[in-house]
């Protein structure tokens, strides 16, 4: 049995499998695959998310298919209206992401605000000087928001305390390497409840 994951850069592509399964894997006998699906950009993301969905979901593994998941950064997308707090924005674009596929097996997902709130809330991984200079918002990493996304705060940081360049695509994958989810879960809300619906979606299809 396995997972969709539909993520739309390539740092998560190379690395948001094995950082879930370190999570999911303990809580199953059985083993359960993720298979990540990249696109390029938000915007391929949500011209082709329902095709490719309905491509995996109606195909001849159907059966083997406990659920397809999309995850996308809440910083970024045009599409939220502009008066919305960031936990009202992530659940209009589930809601509406959801309704634009139109899939039962289909589940959307952001990660607030970025992928990188997940380092900051395991920070032990991060460079000592990044370490010690991050402000005090990232005590919630979910609040690091818009104004200086993570990301951003993050290639800050780096240029300040060990003078070089944040590298998403090397740096992030390094990163995500070392990160515990289970710390992560515990200050991301968001996070955990990806978590928390996976695993009820696989023990729903019958894995044990």
């Amino acid at each position: 049995m396995k997972f969709i994951l539909f993520v739309e850069g390539q740092t998560e592509k190379d690395s948001i499998a094995g950082f879930i399964k370190r999570w999911i894997d303990p809580k199953f006998t059985q083993g359960i695959r993720i298979s990540v699906i990249g696109f390029r950009g938000f915007g391929e993301y949500l011209a082709e998310i329902k095709s490719r969905t309905e491509l995996y979901l109606t195909g001849k593994h159907k059966d083997d298919i406990i659920a397809a998941v999309g995850l996308l950064d809440l910083y970024g997308p045009a599409i939220f209206p502009s008066d919305l707090s960031f936990t009202k924005r992530a659940a209009w674009g589930k809601n509406d992401i959801e309704r634009r596929v139109g899939q039962p097996k289909f589940r959307q997902y952001f990660a607030v605000h970025e992928t990188e709130a997940w380092f900051l809330a395991h920070k032990e991984i991060l460079p000592e000087g990044v370490r010690k200079a991050l402000p005090n918002r990232c005590e919630q990493p979910e609040t690091v928001n818009s104004n200086e996304p993570p990301s951003k705060l993050l290639g800050r940081l780096y240029r300040d305390r060990v003078n070089r360049d944040y590298r998403k695509t090397i740096d992030g994958i390094n990163l995500f390497l070392k990160c515990n989810p289970m710390i992560v879960a515990e200050r991301c809300p968001h996070f955990a409840q990806l978590l928390t619906d996976m695993e009820n979606l696989a023990r729903e299809a019958g894995v044990r």
